[in-house]
Parts: structure tokens; C-alpha cells; sequence
């Protein structure tokens, strides 16, 4: 190889991770989903050809047209407003809980990994037993019991994921934990702070955003299966969940179209962001 000519895979590697994701197609693809139903969420209400919340009695059950792209439902409601606007509340409560559940698993991730001996035999065998039991079993017991609200089902998704990602980032921290740096600090009086927050942290940050993008699907089904179950936030209020709820019932009588779209809008919305995931797990592992 002539020299000064850098290989095409060496130079491709040394490119910013930002470069790297907008030149894999899932990513593109993945982000413009998501991108668009962020504008929905946002610009729901703006954009959307009809009040979601308007009924037509005598307008109900039509099927998909020209006035109303997805139909209506069986209240007369446009089927197609209500899915753009019924992006709003799953953007809302998914993130916020992922995030939670992010914050708090890799405190309690780090200090476990980086501690280790009894701290790491105690707590873990309590993270060990949570996460034996059913997640959605856990959180419908708990949403029964508190009440449902937009506060209340973030806590819960958010608690429910913590000792989930707690075990993949003590994991990544006892990696880490191997390193001569690790050591080296310990050896130089280094307080356990500073060393889990500052030392350890950043370098696996990568573990900790993979798991928040992964996380974050899982969360929008979490959030989506409630409103199935009937555990929406307000009945009134569009959601893909509750308009599911409500209207699968009469797949029966051939009002297939009340159901099968916000349904493809979950499935899209949980598409893009698995592909989004994917692809940053596939850059940050280099």
C-alpha cells in the first residue's frame, strides 16, 4: 500500500459517530419515522384536518374516504386526526419514564459494579427478585393502587426499568473495573464519586445509551398495552392504546379501520426507534 493513503475501513472508523449513523439507510430510515411523530406530537392539534375530538353522530363508523382519509369512528370522530394527535400523550410518557429509569438504573448500576462485595450481593439479589417478576403484572398492580396519571405511570415505568438496566450497566462497570485505571485511582485516594461519575461514567456511556434507546420501545408497548387494558390516562383524550381499547370490539362488524391504525402507528413508532437503537449500538461498538 502506497504510503500516506489511510485504508477506506481506518478512515471510515476515525469519522464522528453522527457521520457514521447518517450513512446507515436503518438509521435515516428509523429517525425520519421518529422525527415525524415528534412533529405530530408537537403540531398534532395544527395539522390535523379535524378536531379529534369533534363527534358526528351522524357520521359514525364511515369508512376510510376523501373527507376523512382513516375513517371515523364509532363516535363520528376522524380516525386520521386522532392518530396524529394521539402520538402526544405516548412521546410524552414514554421518554419521561425511560429517562427515569436511565437515571436512576446507572446510579444504581455504577455503585453496585464499582463497590462490589456485599453492597453488590445484598442489592443484587433485590434487583434479582423484581426482575423475576412479571413486569406489566408489577405495573398494573401498582397503577390499580395509585390511580392513573400521566405522574404516576412515568414513576412506575420508569421504577420498573431501573433494576433492568442497573444489571447491563453494573455488567459494563465491572468490565471496566479491570482496567488499569481503575486501580491506579484507588491506589491515589480518589473518592468513589469522583471515580464512579467522572472516571467510570463517561466510558460506558455508550452501554447507557444503548439501553436508553432500547428501553424506550419497550416503554412506548408498555404505555400503548395500559391504554389497551383500559389503563389510559383519559378516556377522551386520543391514544393510540385507548382508541384500540375502544374500538376492537367491533373488528367483528367489519369497522376494521378504527383499529388498524393507530395499531400500525404503535408498530411504526416502535420500528423506528428498535432501528435507531440498532444502528447506535452498531456505531458505538465500532
Amino acid at each position: 500500500m502506497p504510503a500516506g493513503i489511510v485504508p477506506r475501513e481506518a478512515e471510515r472508523r476515525q469519522q464522528p459517530a453522527w457521520r457514521l449513523l447518517l450513512d446507515r439507510p436503518t438509521f435515516v430510515i428509523g429517525a425520519a419515522i421518529l422525527l415525524f411523530w415528534i412533529v405530530c406530537a408537537v403540531f398534532g392539534t395544527a395539522i390535523a384536518p379535524h378536531n379529534p375530538l369533534a363527534q358526528q353522530l351522524l357520521a359514525t363508523n364511515m369508512p376510510p374516504s376523501a373527507a376523512h382519509w382513516f375513517g371515523t369512528d364509532q363516535l363520528g370522530r376522524d380516525v386520521f386526526s386522532r392518530v396524529l394527535v394521539g402520538a402526544r400523550t405516548i412521546l410524552i410518557i414514554a421518554p419521561l419514564a425511560t429517562l427515569l429509569g436511565t437515571v436512576l438504573g446507572t446510579a444504581l448500576g455504577l455503585a453496585l459494579g464499582y463497590l462490589g462485595g456485599i453492597v453488590d450481593m445484598l442489592v443484587g439479589r433485590l434487583v434479582e427478585a423484581v426482575l423475576a417478576l412479571p413486569a406489566i403484572v408489577v405495573i398494573l398492580l401498582f397503577v390499580a393502587a395509585l390511580g392513573v396519571s400521566t405522574i404516576t405511570l412515568i414513576l412506575v415505568i420508569g421504577f420498573i426499568f431501573t433494576p433492568l438496566i442497573a444489571r447491563t450497566v453494573r455488567s459494563a462497570v465491572q468490565v471496566e473495573g479491570q482496567l488499569d485505571y481503575v486501580p491506579a485511582a484507588r491506589l491515589l485516594g480518589e473518592r468513589r464519586g469522583w471515580m464512579m461519575f467522572v472516571e467510570i461514567l463517561p466510558n460506558v456511556f455508550p452501554t447507557v445509551l444503548v439501553e436508553f434507546t432500547v428501553r424506550l420501545g419497550y416503554a412506548i408497548f408498555t404505555v400503548a398495552t395500559l391504554a389497551f387494558l383500559g389503563f389510559g390516562v383519559q378516556i377522551s383524550t386520543p391514544n393510540w392504546g385507548t382508541d384500540i381499547y375502544s374500538n376492537y370490539v367491533l373488528l367483528g362488524a367489519g369497522y376494521w379501520w378504527e383499529t388498524l391504525f393507530p395499531a400500525l402507528a404503535i408498530a411504526s413508532l416502535i420500528i423506528a426507534i428498535n432501528l435507531v437503537a440498532d444502528s447506535v449500538e452498531q456505531v458505538l461498538a465500532g
